[in-house]
């Protein structure tokens, strides 16, 4: 089952009544478990809040690194962690959200689900889990109205073998960037030894509302170069990008080398390199 959480819709009980619509027919059969799982998703959830009995611990969002997204496609991002409960681990949930708060809708800005249940598995120690889930993003879509780069947080629910629930709406966090694209010309090439060349480029990231890439207007970004037959490169000077994303500097020629551009990148987009461009000194 996919759950798509628009933050016009979310809040802190809509996220514990959806984790528990799976759990509710196999708790069918244990008396009273689905009402308490009702009753237990109609409480209010305060940031950075957990309940239960069930604790979650060593989780890794995308093996660590942040999650960049461009305008189509799909992002598959796996999600590592461990589920704790010595009454054992029937089920657990796993969703990515954003916001302050997440139990008023105001605080919420975004939530993203998985396709299919994590996929948890009992240690050698009794009651210990590893589990996994997938979040498959696609940007079109799940990113066009529902939520903006950023941090975001990880929200794990779990079911013990009694039908009891745990969540912790805040167990770790990862952040989801707009992908950047960097171009770079250097002219006129050949050059004359001394004189003085021009070096463009342009600065574009994505924008997740149209589909498209769109210039990123006053960043940094250091213009390098790399002589021939060297494998280093060295920072000539620091240009912004104009009001459309482009960028433009003058420098002097005076051997074979590469230009290139480099952004570093912000924390709602991700870093970009210019592929060097070569010029032939005379």
């Amino acid at each position: 089952m996919r759950i798509r959480l628009a933050a016009a819709v979310v809040s802190g009980a809509a996220l514990l009544s959806a984790l528990a619509l799976p759990v509710a027919a196999q708790a069918a059969e244990r008396t009273g478990a689905a009402g308490k799982l009702s009753s237990f998703a109609s409480k209010s959830v305060q940031s950075q809040d957990s309940l239960g009995n069930t604790k979650f611990s060593h989780a890794v969002i995308n093996g660590g690194k942040d999650i960049v997204l461009g305008t189509t496609g799909t992002k598959s991002v796996t999600v590592t962690y461990t589920a704790t409960d010595q009454n054992g681990v029937a089920l657990t949930e796993a969703f990515l959200w954003q916001g302050t708060d997440s139990s008023t809708t105001d605080g919420i800005t975004g939530g993203l689900g998985t396709d299919d249940n994590p996929n948890c598995t009992e240690t050698a120690t009794q009651g210990t889990y590893t589990c996994k889930a997938v979040f498959n993003i696609q940007p079109a879509t799940d990113m066009k109205d529902n939520g903006v780069a950023g941090t975001w947080k990880l929200f794990l629910g779990a079911w013990d073998l009694y039908a009891n629930a745990s969540y912790n709406d805040d167990v770790t966090t990862t952040a989801i960037k707009k992908a950047s694209t960097l171009t770079v010309n250097a002219t006129p090439e050949p050059v004359k030894k001394g004189k003085t060349i021009t070096v463009t480029g342009k600065l574009a990231r994505a924008n997740w509302s149209t589909g498209k890439y769109a210039g990123y207007v006053s960043q940094p970004a250091k213009l390098q170069f790399r002589k021939k037959g060297s494998n280093t490169y060295t920072t000539l000077k620091t240009v912004k990008t104009n009001s459309t994303g482009l960028l433009k500097t003058t420098t002097k020629a005076t051997v074979d080398g590469y230009y290139r551009y480099v952004f570093a990148g912000t924390t709602t987009t991700a870093a970009a390199t210019a592929p060097g461009d070569f010029v032939d000194v005379r």
